[in-house]
C-alpha cells in the first residue's frame, strides 16, 4: 500500500487496520468461546444419554463401549513414555540389598521398608499398615491392594512379625495416637490429615538411604512435553524393593510363575514375568546350557586330542 509523504492518511489508515485486526481477535475469541461452549453442551448430553442407556446394555457391550474410549485416550494423552530399561535389573541384588539396610538408621523406615522388600508391597500400601489389619495369631496381614482394588491376606515371615511387635511394643502411644497405623506421621513436620507416612516422603527417605549405601545410580531420562527437561530417571526406586521381593519368591519355588503371580497379587500371570530378575551370570550359563557351548567346547578338544 504506498501511503506517500501524507502523515495524516498514514495514521488514518493504520488505525483502521489496528480495529479491523481487534475485531478480527474478538471474533476469534468469541467463536472460541462459542465452540467451548458448544463442545460443554454436546458433552452434557452425551453423558445423559449414556446414563439412560447404560442400564440397558449387558456387560459385553459395556466392556466394547469402554474399549472404544480407552483407545482413544491412549492415541490421543498417551504419548509420554518414559525410555524402557530393558535388559537393566531394576531390583536389588542380594549384596546391594545388604547395603541399603546397613545404611537405614531409623526403626520405622527400616520396617516399611522391610514389609516392601518380604510381601512385595507397593509403597502406598506399606505406608498404610494398620494393626487393626494383622492377625496377630494367624501372623496374617489383610490388604487392600492399590492396583486391582481386592483385597488379599499375606502370610507374615517369623522374622518379619517379631519385628514388627517388637516395634509395637516399643511404639504402643505414637501408634494409638495414629488410630492404630504403625507407620505413624510426625505431627510437627506434617500437615496432612491423614496420621500415617506420606509416600512422597517415604520415597525421599529411600532415595536418601540409597545414596548414603552408595547405590544411586541413573540410567536414562523421561522424554517430556513441550520442550520440558526431561526427569532423571534412577535405577532404584521403592518400587525396587519390590521387585526384589517377587524375584526372591520366585526362585525360592523354582520358577512357578502361578505361585509367584499369587505372591505379587497380579490378576494377570504375564505381568509378574517384568518384575522377575535373572542376573547376568545366571543368563549367561543358561544360554551356554541351552545352546550347547559346554557340548562343543568337549567336542572341540576331542577332535583336537585325535589330530595330535
Amino acid at each position: 500500500m504506498y501511503i506517500g509523504s501524507n502523515p495524516v492518511g498514514a495514521k488514518s489508515i493504520l488505525s483502521s487496520q489496528n480495529e479491523r485486526f481487534e475485531s478480527v481477535a474478538k471474533e476469534k475469541k468469541f467463536s472460541k468461546h462459542r465452540f467451548e461452549s458448544s463442545k460443554k453442551t454436546e458433552l452434557e448430553k452425551v453423558k445423559k444419554e449414556l446414563e439412560e442407556l447404560l442400564p440397558k446394555l449387558g456387560k459385553t457391550d459395556i466392556k466394547a463401549l469402554r474399549s472404544v474410549i480407552y483407545q482413544h485416550w491412549q492415541k490421543r494423552f498417551r504419548k509420554n513414555h518414559p525410555p524402557k530399561y530393558g535388559g537393566i535389573n531394576k531390583g536389588f541384588d542380594d549384596q546391594e540389598f545388604q547395603k541399603f539396610f546397613r545404611a537405614i538408621d531409623n526403626d520405622r523406615f527400616r520396617l516399611l521398608f522391610l514389609y516392601q522388600a518380604q510381601l512385595g508391597l507397593r509403597i502406598g500400601e506399606a505406608v498404610r499398615i494398620n494393626i487393626k489389619d494383622i492377625d496377630l495369631e494367624k501372623r496374617e496381614l489383610t490388604l487392600r491392594t492399590e492396583k486391582a482394588k481386592t483385597v488379599d491376606v499375606l502370610l507374615i515371615p517369623t522374622p518379619l512379625f517379631q519385628k514388627t511387635l517388637d516395634f509395637i511394643k516399643a511404639n504402643a502411644s505414637r501408634i494409638e495416637q495414629a488410630e492404630g497405623y504403625l507407620f505413624f506421621k510426625e505431627p510437627d513436620r506434617c500437615k496432612r490429615s491423614e496420621p500415617y507416612f506420606d509416600t512422597n516422603y517415604a520415597r525421599n527417605a529411600f532415595c536418601r538411604y540409597v545414596r548414603l549405601a552408595g547405590l544411586d545410580s541413573v540410567y536414562a531420562e523421561s522424554d517430556e512435553p513441550n520442550g520440558k527437561p526431561g526427569r532423571r530417571l534412577h535405577r532404584l526406586t521403592t518400587h525396587s524393593l519390590r521387585h526384589y521381593a517377587i524375584t526372591s519368591f520366585a526362585k525360592h519355588t523354582n520358577g512357578n510363575v502361578f505361585l509367584t503371580s499369587k505372591f505379587a497379587r497380579h490378576s494377570n500371570p504375564s505381568n509378574t514375568m517384568t518384575y522377575i530378575n535373572t542376573n547376568k551370570q545366571e543368563l549367561y550359563q543358561q544360554i551356554d546350557g541351552a545352546f550347547g557351548l559346554s557340548q562343543a567346547v568337549g567336542l572341540k578338544a576331542k577332535l583336537l586330542d585325535r589330530r595330535s
